[in-house]
């Protein structure tokens, strides 16, 4: 629908529209309506029957000018320019002039008609005669004329009418006393610095409503002095420009480089909404401001186009008002509302195009009087104009922006809505950068919460804890992880590693490495036989990966490469066996509180292939710590790494009784702040099996010592109390040591272990592992790995420097 304007009702230049000539309405002492002519039915639409006792100031579309308050309160006859509110909800303003009657009673009713427009007589005296020639009286601008003591003498027809007095009124008073307001007592200061200096004074003053106008204007004001022959002062010139288009283009100007500066300054959808909110209240644009986004991108998914003809639901993600609290709003932030088809929001949202209405306007009446809450708002706020800008980046519409007028009077317009428009299209760009940000992050947190450990394994070999800190969030995380994977035999695997860079390339190598650490684990590999392997696939991903993928992931992070330290704590022995592939090295706290980074070989890091891993075997008693960490720990920029280091032995020299505490002291005595790279912490607290939890046999190499071992098996759980577990473990003994015997060669050897979990392991000098199959109908063996595997929770087999052991797992009873 096309914007309404009031060309009709009042000029381009806002002068009053002439009213009928039978225009007529008497409003009595209490301020009732009690005659209504036919002139005024035209002019406003209202029938007699409809105003005839209501409050004529409902009627009013805006604060009866100061001069025209005064005189009604002395009951003199005024005239002036009223702004009356029309029955469709339109304003004209018309020049009225109200004479006071007596009435019976000694009340005092009122006549309102049209006002002949006069212009003021002449001064009667020589000298005002000669000041107003010398002033250009026919000038179409207010032009007033002030004596040697800043005292009115004339002015012309547009003043009289703009200061709402007529000159006798003004004759012989300062500006300071015919309107006591800022900014006039201003310019009263200024004349009488002109008579004194005998030099023009230019001054531009920011909006404000002179007593005979019903709205705001900005003006030029020019005080020149009125000199004679003889070049002495005898009084000023007041020469007064309306500048109020041009203010208002520079005040869009100014809310529009308001709205760069401080529109996108966070990658956050709501606080860019609430900005671009704040801006158009802030800037004294709009009295009401909601923005809803569509529910898709509300969320940080990809928004679709609107299809035509159907219900659009939206969130509510920021609104601003004028008033404190946003009474106006039917909507509570983070709320959804669904706009019904052809709405005027659902309009721009389908079309992409912005438009403004006014209160009457058929369309936003039947969608505002849809819902009671929001009629009510429009009803009791008095809002008047309405404008629906849609907020599109990049061809698709992300929601649309509300501007409401209530407090403002004048209604918006088509430089409102360019404006609008333009502000809406900067602020949807950033709200799609923060939607893509948003989704980027919800992305990268993702896979870095599925690439590190939930939770650390329960067991009784060690007591374990860490910290994980990124340097940076969402798509910032690094490459930094840790892990550890629980190996057979009541052993457990330490692994940390640092793959150079951050972002989504650097999480995913990471994710790699860390499900090829725990596939190599498990077919239980040496340490250094580890770090091997872990190098050749990582040579091998390089090559896959091809030269593209490698040149952007080193646009990405600036350097490609990986470093890991991986350990594995024997709690039976009380031995740690570590290899490092160009990883800081741990640190190790002794049960006597000794402190010593462990001088392990260094060996280079992941994916430079051809050089070797070394291992290192080092004693962990029970009540040992060991520290293992990443580069970001004890490396910051300005500080050497031996510093680091020394803060960190110092910060293990007294660790604190539980070790959730400890990396907290840890983390406040090492770690920079803020941190230069990620930290990844991890400690592990050697407890240790006592040797009541082990019991080991040697076994010949006989069959008729599987009987023996299942004997020996039984008393032994029956010593730990595991007597439930009998026939399963009869069962898994009997198989592995029927195998031993049958299979492997000397020396066969059976132990129990009592941890978390019941361990049978059974091992003999052949390096052969077995194989579960099926066995068919006829065949006479090949079912007994099959029934360990029924009866077990997990088994498997490992080498040994002198053959391979064969274990199997089942859960301890509670």
């Amino acid at each position: 629908m096309p914007p309404m304007d009031h060309e009709s009702d009042t000029t381009r230049e806002g002068k009053p529209a002439g009213a009928p000539e039978d225009f007529a309405v008497v409003v009595d002492a209490r301020g009732a309506v009690m005659a209504w002519s036919a002139g005024a039915r035209r002019l406003l639409g209202y029938r007699s029957e409809e105003v005839v006792g209501l409050p004529a100031a409902q009627l009013l579309a805006a604060k009866l000018p100061t001069a025209m308050r005064r005189h009604l309160a002395a009951g003199e006859p005024w005239t002036s320019d009223l702004a009356l509110r029309k029955r469709n909800g339109d304003h004209v303003k018309v020049h009225l002039r109200g004479t006071p009657l007596t009435d019976s009673d000694g009340s005092t009713p009122w006549v309102l008609a049209p006002a002949a427009t006069t212009y003021p007589a002449a001064p009667t005296d020589a000298e005002a005669a000669e000041l107003w020639d010398l002033t250009l009286a026919q000038l179409p601008l207010p032009v007033a004329v002030y004596d040697r003591e800043a005292r009115f003498v004339a002015c012309n027809q547009v003043m009289s009418r703009a200061m709402g007095l007529t000159q006798e009124e003004m004759r012989g008073l300062t500006l300071w006393e015919i309107y006591p307001a800022p900014p006039l007592g201003e310019i009263d200061r200024l004349q009488r610095q002109v008579v004194r200096t005998g030099e023009m004074i230019f001054r531009e003053e920011q909006p404000f409503r002179a007593s005979g106008e019903v709205r705001d204007h900005a003006w030029s004001v020019y005080l020149s002095p009125l000199k004679d022959r003889a070049g002495d002062v005898l009084g000023v010139s007041a020469v007064v420009i309306d500048i109020t288009e041009q203010y208002w283009a520079r005040r869009r100007l100014a809310v529009l480089n308001d709205a760069g500066a401080r529109i996108g300054s966070s990658l956050d959808v709501s606080r860019t909404a609430e900005e671009l909110a704040e801006v158009a209240v802030a800037g004294g644009f709009a009295d009401f401001v909601t923005v809803d986004l569509l529910e898709s991108v509300a969320q940080g998914h990809e928004p679709q186009p609107v299809p035509p003809g159907t219900p659009v639901q939206c969130r509510r993600t920021a609104q601003r008002s004028v008033l404190s609290g946003c009474p106006e709003s039917v909507v509570r932030t983070g709320d959804t509302d669904v706009y019904p088809p052809g709405s005027p929001p659902a309009q721009a949202l389908i079309t992409g195009r912005g438009s403004h209405y006014r209160v009457g306007d058929p369309r936003l009446v039947d969608w505002s009087t849809a819902s009671p809450a929001r009629a009510e708002s429009v009803r009791r706020f008095r809002i008047h104009a309405v404008m629906m800008v849609p907020l599109r980046a990049r061809g698709i519409t992300l929601g649309v922006m509300h501007l409401l007028r209530h407090r403002t009077a004048d209604p918006f317009g088509k430089d409102d809505l360019v404006l609008a428009e333009e502000i809406g299209a900067r602020a949807a760009v950033s709200i799609d950068n923060a939607r893509r940000y948003t989704r980027e992050r919800r992305t990268a947190l993702a896979l870095q919460r599925s690439l590190l450990p939930e939770r650390l394994p329960e067991g009784q070999a060690v007591d374990l804890a860490y910290r994980y800190l990124p340097a940076g969030s969402g798509d910032e995380i690094g490459g930094d992880w840790f892990d550890v994977i629980a190996l057979s035999g009541g052993r457990v695997a330490l692994v940390v590693g640092d793959v150079v860079g951050h972002g989504v390339h650097a999480s995913a190598t990471m994710g790699r490495l860390r499900t090829a650490v725990r596939t190599l684990a498990d077919a239980d590999f040496a340490p250094d036989e580890l770090l091997t392997r872990l190098d050749d696939l990582v040579i091998r991903l390089d090559r896959e990966e091809g030269p593209d993928a490698r040149r952007q992931a080193e646009e990405a992070s600036g350097e490609v490469g990986a470093t890991c330290l991986y350990a594995v704590y024997d709690p039976v022995a009380g031995l740690c066996d570590l290899a490092r592939a160009g990883h800081p090295p741990p640190v190790l706290v002794t049960s006597d509180g000794a402190v010593q980074v462990l001088d392990l070989p260094a060996g280079p890091p992941l994916g430079l292939g051809g050089l070797p891993f070394e291992s290192a075997r080092i004693t962990m008693a029970e009540g040992s710590l060991l520290a293992l960490y990443t580069d970001g720990l004890i490396e910051t920029p300005g500080r050497d790494i031996d510093v680091g280091l020394d803060l960190l032995t110092e910060a293990l020299r007294h660790p604190a009784a539980g070790l959730e505490e400890t990396c907290d002291e840890v983390m406040r005595k090492v770690r920079a702040d803020p941190p230069g790279d990620d930290i990844v912490l991890l400690l592990a607290r050697a407890s240790g099996l006592g040797t009541d939890q082990v019991r080991t046999w040697q076994l010949p190499v006989d069959p008729a010592a599987v009987a023996g071992a299942r004997r020996m098996a039984c008393e032994q759980l029956a010593a730990w109390g595991l007597a439930e577990l009998e026939f399963s473990t009869e069962l898994i003994v009997s198989e592995l040591v029927t195998n031993a015997i049958r299979y492997g060669t000397a020396p066969i050897e059976l132990r129990l272990i009592h941890a978390d979990v019941l361990i049978c392991e059974v091992s003999d000098g052949t390096s052969t592992a077995p194989h579960l199959r099926r066995a068919r109908v006829f065949d006479e063996g090949g079912r007994g790995l099959m029934l360990v595997a029924q009866v077990a929770e997990r088994w498997g087999s490992r080498h040994t420097a002198t053959g391979k052991t064969i274990w199997a797992e089942q859960p301890v009873p509670r």
